[in-house]
């Protein structure tokens, strides 16, 4: 496989998950679509490191390092979500805007 095969998958990725952040109202719905944003990226990454430096294991210590952080941001964010829920019964973004005041 080449280069442009992973980088056509990871603009599909970022792609989908533009329109999931941009149409959907639910914010599970828009945190999936960002979550969908940032593993196109890593996927770029990724395979910009396997082509230009192959086999340094620093590259690939940056990308878990980079899922990780990932999985940690959407852990605390499905955290909030859930205790916006439950405090105010609120799942959709626009009845949310009340929480910047």
């Amino acid at each position: 496989m080449s280069l442009e095969v992973f980088l056509l998958l990871a603009a599909a990725l970022f792609s989908v998950g533009v329109y999931g952040a941009l149409s959907q109202q639910s914010i599970v719905m828009l945190m999936m679509g960002l979550e969908l944003m940032l593993n196109g990226i890593t996927v770029a990454a990724a395979a910009f490191w396997y082509f230009i430096g192959p086999g340094a294991p620093s590259d690939q210590v940056v990308v878990v390092v980079a899922v990780v952080a990932m999985a940690v941001e959407m852990a605390v964010g499905f955290a909030v979500t859930t205790a916006i829920f439950r405090a105010r019964d609120v799942d959709m973004t626009d009845m949310a805007a009340d929480l910047k005041e």
